[in-house]
């Protein structure tokens, strides 16, 4: 069977597609992925054809107006814009060749990501949609990034169903173990497919101390997209006073030499292999990404969340009322208190057996495996 892949640009949004692509193409499938030319080699490895379609988010931030190097600072409205109208337009332009050139049987496009599935609609093949987290219909944006989508599917002469558009009606892959996922979701969800979140990282080696580490490790990230050196700065100050080591994953949007002088239990990297590193840390204080929260759920680990945008702040609260980490808001981000926190987190059962729990529910979620044998019954 031929399958069509496609994520927005961004490692948010493409790695959690790529354990279902890899299945896919390790059970003989002939698997084809749209996006940027940046995942090309996280692609290829595994034998999956990389086709360069689409923008990543700054480039879309760009073409709507928007300062690329300061992504942080774009407006909600022009954030609904870019989701809702840009990058469904160019994606459903770029996707179009692609599928009448190779004849996929299915398309699979990821939530973010509704021009692809505009494309299959348009072309009249079916589609599923990957999610990357938690569903997003209670964000603040969400209505009006589905107003535009509306506009854009209009003006391709496609048909939306009613209610939330961005699965655009098609059966949804669910990344998300139930006990977080959004309960009106659930309760409404018909065409909901159940598939574990396996966190993916380009090959590389931690470090040897990471391996052989006794006393606690903390593993401190703002991600890909939002990061800012004033508050890793702050979380690095706050950690150094806790009783662990902690590692410091810099990430594209910060430049390592800019943090300053570092304290003897803090090492920097500009990058991680994240995946193999959660099963060997203690706590996670992070960012909110979808991708770092799922996969420390699968770790079995507690977190501290920092959000600074999108969905981060959703993610931190499921966190939190789950009783599976803290999070810290705004002006609430202090070192002091970051200090506190990760102490509690770390000496605290409570929250160390909720972790555990939720990762034996994401453990008995299908595996990609699984799930790649059913695509079939989809086309």
């Amino acid at each position: 069977m031929r399958i069509l892949f496609s994520s927005l640009g961004s490692h948010g949004h493409t790695y959690p597609l790529l354990p279902l692509a890899i299945a896919a193409r390790e059970q003989g499938h002939d698997v084809t992925y749209v996006t940027s030319e940046a995942f090309a080699n996280a692609l290829t490895p595994h034998g999956i054809e990389h086709v360069t379609g689409g923008l990543d988010l700054r480039a879309a931030a760009a073409e709507a107006g928007a300062d690329p190097q300061r992504a942080q600072d774009v407006s909600p409205e022009l954030i609904s814009y870019v989701f809702g109208s840009v990058l469904p337009r160019r994606f459903a332009a770029d996707v179009a060749p692609v599928i009448a050139d190779r004849k996929p049987d299915l398309v699979v496009h990821e939530f973010g990501n509704p021009g692809a599935g505009l494309a299959a609609k348009i072309a009249g093949v079916p589609a599923l949609c990957h999610s990357f987290g938690r569903v997003l219909r209670s964000h603040e944006l969400a209505d009006v990034v589905q107003a535009h989508l509306r506009e854009v599917a209009a003006d391709l002469g496609v048909e939306l169903p009613e209610g939330d558009v961005m699965a655009l009606g098609n059966p949804y892959l669910d990344i998300c173990p139930p006990s977080v996922q959004e309960p009106a979701f659930l309760a409404e969800a018909v065409d909901r497919i159940p598939l574990r979140p396996v966190p993916f990282a380009e090959p590389g080696e931690l470090p040897q101390w990471v391996l052989d580490h006794r006393e606690p490790l903390v593993y401190l990230t703002l991600g890909t997209a939002f990061g800012e050196v004033g508050v890793l700065r702050t979380a690095i100050d706050g950690l150094a006073a806790v009783d662990a080591r902690v590692l410091v994953a810099a990430g594209p949007t910060i430049d390592a030499d800019a943090i300053g002088g570092l304290p003897d239990n803090v090492a920097v990297l500009e990058w991680v292999p994240q995946a193999d590193l959660l099963p060997h840390v203690d706590l996670v204080v992070h960012h909110g990404g979808s991708g770092t929260t799922l996969g420390t759920f699968g770790a079995g680990v507690p977190q501290l969340v920092l959000p600074q945008g999108a969905d981060q702040f959703g993610n931190a609260e499921a966190v939190a009322e789950a009783g599976l980490g803290d999070r810290l808001l705004g002006e609430d981000v202090t070192a002091e208190a970051i200090t506190d926190r990760a102490r509690h987190l770390l000496a605290d059962e409570a929250v160390r057996g909720a972790a555990r729990a939720i990762a034996d529910e994401v453990a008995a979620m299908p595996s990609p495996h699984d799930v790649a044998r059913t695509l079939p019954d989809y086309a």
